[in-house]
């Protein structure tokens, strides 16, 4: 399948490694010209340095209130002959733990990134991005039920979960889409080599990284183009929520 992708920009950010380095490298591969970010600047000069041409980085934070506008000033600097197609939003997951084990600290941390910052940069793409683009979150299965351990994002991924069927009735209009993807339990960095039990899930394995980027490249292309206000599980069939 033609994705049609050719010569158009995406900005991904959490681009340099994991889920949004494999979403990256899919649009990468499709002809695509990639933006990534991360606050590391070892990992965004190691992600650019694989993707190769088409590619380029930046050091960035997304709970900062300029992340937006430098993104968006970055791809138009860096690519000027390329229509940005769209944004994908990948953030950190927030910290581990159960409930009582988290502080106020923590949550406030991760409402500045995980919330906030996803929402400013959403708000920020649906005022300057075209026709026919689309604005991806990448969420997590606590959209639906909650997982254990991770009390924070339990609380933080479903309220982003229904922002996506909001934005997507107030940008439709202006044939903008927006989806969420999100994944069960992906063999990442953040994973690791751990032994993760796969009796729950009915491919009786872990997905890949690849596995999660291709469908995430698929979602923000034009092929995906009536398909917005989704959450789309990449899980193995894990999840038991219509």
């Amino acid at each position: 399948m033609d994705l049609s992708l050719h010569n158009t920009a995406f900005i991904v950010t959490g681009g340099t490694s994991g889920l949004g380095l494999a979403s990256a490298r899919a649009l990468n591969s499709e002809g695509a010209r990639v933006l990534v970010s991360s606050r590391d600047r070892s990992r965004v000069d190691a992600a650019v340095a694989e993707l190769g041409d088409g590619s380029h980085g930046i050091v960035l934070d997304n709970a900062s209130p300029e992340a937006p506008a430098e993104l968006f000033r970055t791809v138009a600097e860096v690519f000027p002959d390329s229509p940005v197609g769209g944004v994908l939003i990948s953030v950190g997951g927030p910290k581990k733990g159960r409930f009582y084990e988290t502080t106020e600290d923590d949550w406030r941390d991760a409402i500045d990134s995980v919330l906030l910052g996803t929402l400013r940069l959403a708000r920020y793409a649906g005022e300057h991005l075209g026709p026919g683009s689309a604005i991806g979150m990448v969420l997590s299965s606590s959209v639906w039920t909650p997982v254990p351990d991770i009390a924070i994002s339990n609380g933080l991924r479903p309220g982003l979960g229904m922002m996506v069927k909001t934005l997507s009735d107030e940008l439709g209009p202006r044939d903008i889409r927006v989806v969420g993807i999100a994944p069960g339990i992906i063999r990442t960095p953040r994973v690791g080599n751990a032994e993760v039990p796969t009796d729950h899930i009915p491919l009786r394995r872990l997905g890949t990284p690849e596995e999660f980027g291709r469908v995430a490249a698929f979602l923000l292309s034009p092929a995906a183009g009536y398909v917005s206000g989704s959450v789309i599980p990449v899980d193995g069939g894990m999840i038991r929520a219509l």
